[in-house]
């Protein structure tokens, strides 16, 4: 049986947030600048070998956090079925 969820707001501002989320993220350290996945914690400089803190830790709800409960979502047995069906599908209507 299908559970049902409560609608929750969405702000379209989130939406668009995340549909022009960067599929990566420039980093400057040591006067070079390199990039990892935005959803990356930490990096390390390839010149000096120092570990960069790139995203925060603290207790605040930020973007990469909707990212990383979709993603949670999809490691669900059959998830990742549904995520592609509907990929296929929004890249079928931007055909159209």
């Amino acid at each position: 049986m299908a559970t049902m969820h409560r609608p929750v707001p969405i702000p379209g501002e989130l939406i668009e947030t995340i549909r022009s989320y960067p599929v990566s993220r420039e980093i400057e350290h040591c006067g070079i600048r390199f990039s990892l996945s935005p959803f990356e914690f930490q990096a390390q400089c390839p010149q000096c070998g120092t570990v960069i803190k790139v995203r925060s830790l603290s207790g605040v709800a930020e973007i990469e956090d909707v990212f990383d409960a979709v993603l949670e979502w999809m490691n669900q047995p059959g998830a990742n079925e549904v995520a592609n069906r509907r990929q296929a599908a929004i890249a079928e209507d931007e055909e159209t």
